[in-house]
């Protein structure tokens, strides 16, 4: 076991909770108790922080009138008393369901205990009393509820719906209790303990099993999460509840952000648990850049004050027990079938959509484009095809132009022109290399002598011609130029700054990332958006290696020039992009996801149809050293060429890195600060 912290999940802003359904015995605290502890040992065996239990699951729920019996409400007593003592040898946070009595009124509760001490008890808000529910027959409400406290298992503790658990020594571990119906409710209680602050929302539930009711379930615990920035764990009745009338699935869920973490399964026979990490530091950012969230708690009357905020000492554990979440390798690129479709449909209309829109208001009848055979302006060339068709306008008023180079290989200019036939638009060649060794000549550069100089100056003089005949070309045949340039190459600065892949009157690729592009590609391919011929070509295209091509191969050993073994590799410098810009995680937090994401080949999902031979992993030191060169690359010497993007439509969730769209940043700054934290935190 590792005990560096940069493995440790608290370490990188985790906690590790889990939704619990034991086995019930109706009308047995008892035996209920036992079966809570012993779901209890088993998450403090797997290192679960905070463990939820459903609604009265020390009584049972559907018991109807022994509810009101003393006799059972003392062994209840009992039961919670012994859980509570049971606990000071055990390190997690435990939420078990109860019916608890104050003041001459019976109420449905959460207790909420850690380390032998009652943190608070919180009461249900709003009772179920239509269909199959009678609750107002044996509780109080809770709703209103709020600055009292209760006598329980001997402790005099807080009472109320005005409680929020924080650790006092694990940031962000604060969580909200609320049960069952109060998330059916027009306004759950967990929204205003969320505004409160509360990262984690918990909802004790019984909620018997009908036909098309587990997913009402989903969609309301995915779309409080969501609403809420915040987590939202969901536990239900588990097997031995009573069926006199109903009957019970036991199903509990994780939710974050919308996004299933963690579930158990339906119907089981036996105690189960559903344990998932919560990243409750990527939910405070997220609160903090939406100020929608600041705006609304205070619409709300500012909570915060409302509520009494519960401290406790958590004693985490800094040492590295593993990662109970999946991680994307691919965050552009889904690796559910059915919702890769769904992006690649939804991101390839957009694309379409918006260069339509710019066709229609510049009353643009051709458009200029440069075909290289590469994979970006493959993708361009395809979306341009399809906004023609569905303007109704000739693909021959595409004008495609290839443009050889000094290191133009036959391959990607065939593939150029094969592609341009078979989608019949008007294409032509131009050859560069003329013009270019004049304007070497003309500048003194010494490859104009012969000599062997494959500078940047030799490479941007070719990026630079290109651009310029685009440019012209528009002039003269009254079109516009769209843009290749992608969201990976403007993230890491592949670009020549007025020129080649950065400048254009309309990009239609910069919010898209490199891997998303190759996927789009296998998308319109599979769906049949063109005919066999440029399918055939598309497919060629997809397995040639990405390169500018601009020195020629004998410059490297008669080796193709590579792009990614300068930059980093696509797929690796994606991962790091969609988390530093999208959620502004730390350097070392990012290392340590990819590190899961990437540490093992045969370790979780992959994109459908992903070929094996291009499956790859890599090693803690790989993803520290292609993570420096991003952050390099992105905050030091490449934002001052995103501050001059040109238009393009925005396709994916933070990935617009336009002064206009998602991301604003100084053309002046520096990648100090986070190669800083990089090399502190992140081992070799």
């Amino acid at each position: 076991m590792r005990t560096n912290h940069f493995y440790s999940l608290h370490r990188q802003g985790f906690v590790r909770v889990a939704a619990c359904t034991p086995k019930i015995c109706v009308g047995d605290p008892k035996s209920n108790g036992e079966e809570t502890l012993e779901l209890m040992r088993e998450g403090e065996a797997r290192g679960v922080d905070l463990m939820v239990f459903p609604e009265l699951g020390i009584s049972a729920y559907a018991i109807d009138d022994l509810l009101l019996q003393d006799a059972l409400l003392d062994a209840v007593e009992v039961a919670i008393a012994q859980l509570v003592e049971a606990s000071k040898a055990l390190r997690s946070v435990f939420v078990v369901g109860a019916p608890v009595r104050r003041n001459n009124r019976l109420y449905n509760c959460a207790v909420v205990f850690a380390r032998g001490k009652i943190l608070g008890v919180t009461p249900k808000s709003f009772l179920p009393n239509y269909r199959e529910y009678y609750e107002n027959r044996w509780f109080a409400p809770g709703a209103g509820v709020v600055g009292l406290d209760v006598k329980l298992a001997g402790e005099i503790v807080p009472f109320g719906t005005d409680l929020v658990f924080a650790a006092s020594d694990l940031r962000d571990f604060v969580f909200h209790v609320e049960i069952c119906e109060d998330f059916w409710a027009a306004t759950p209680p967990s929204t205003h303990g969320a505004l409160a602050g509360a990262l984690i929302l918990c909802n004790l539930s019984a909620s018997n099993i009908l036909v098309g009711k587990a997913d009402d379930r989903a969609i309301l615990c995915a779309s409080q999460s969501m609403r809420c920035h915040a987590a939202y764990v969901y536990t239900a009745a588990g097997p031995g509840e009573s069926t006199t009338d109903l009957a019970w699935d036991g199903h509990a869920t994780i939710h974050e952000l919308g996004a299933l973490v963690a579930c158990t399964e339906r119907f089981p026979s036996k105690s189960q648990m559903a344990v998932g990490d919560v990243d409750v530091e990527r939910l405070r950012l997220e609160r903090m850049r939406t100020l929608t969230y600041n705006s609304a708690a205070v619409a709300a009357g500012n909570p915060e004050k409302a509520f009494r905020r519960i401290a406790f000492e958590h004693q985490p554990s800094f040492e590295d027990v593993g990662l109970e979440r999946a991680i994307d390798r691919f965050p552009f690129v889904p690796d559910d079938p059915a919702k890769l479709d769904r992006d690649c449909f939804e991101a390839f209309n957009i694309q379409v959509h918006g260069l339509s829109k710019r066709m229609q208001v510049t009353n643009g009848e051709r458009l200029v484009i440069g075909v290289s055979g590469g994979l970006d302006s493959t993708h361009a060339l395809i979306v341009a095809a399809k906004t023609f068709d569905s303007l109704g306008l000739p693909r021959k008023n595409i004008l495609g132009f290839t443009m050889p180079g000094f290191a133009t290989s036959e391959g990607t200019k065939s593939n150029a022109w094969k592609l341009m036939n078979a989608l019949g638009v008007t294409a032509e060649e131009i050859d560069i290399k003329p013009a270019a060794m004049r304007m070497l000549e003309d500048i003194g550069h010494p490859y104009a002598r012969g000599e062997p100089v494959f500078d940047i100056t030799f490479e941007n003089v070719q990026a630079g011609l290109r651009t310029d005949y685009l440019f012209r070309l528009a002039n003269q045949r009254k079109g516009f130029v769209l843009g290749t340039g992608d969201l990976s190459e403007l993230a890491l600065g592949w670009c020549t700054y007025g020129v080649g892949d950065h400048m254009s009157h309309y990009n239609v690729n910069g919010s898209v990332s490199k891997t998303l592009i190759q996927y789009l590609v296998r998308w319109v391919v599979k769906t049949n958006q063109f005919d066999s011929a440029t399918s055939d070509t598309l497919l060629s295209i997809l397995n040639t290696e990405i390169s500018p091509e601009l020195v020629p191969a004998h410059a490297n050993g008669g080796a193709l020039q590579s792009t990614e073994s300068k930059v980093g590799p696509y797929e690796l410098q994606d991962f790091h992009l969609f988390y530093i810009t999208r959620y502004g995680l730390r350097p070392s937090k990012v290392a340590f996801l990819a590190w899961h994401a990437w540490r093992d080949i045969s370790h979780g999902a992959w994109p459908p149809h992903f070929p094996d031979e291009a499956k790859h992993a890599y090693a803690i030191g790989d993803i520290k050293k292609w993570l420096g060169v991003f952050l390099y690359r992105f905050f030091e010497i490449s934002q001052y060429k995103r501050s001059a993007l040109p238009n393009g439509p925005k396709v994916v969730s933070g990935g617009n890195l336009s002064p206009r769209g998602d991301w604003r940043a100084p053309s002046d700054g520096n990648a100090r600060v986070w190669l800083a934290e990089l090399e502190a935190n992140v081992p070799d």
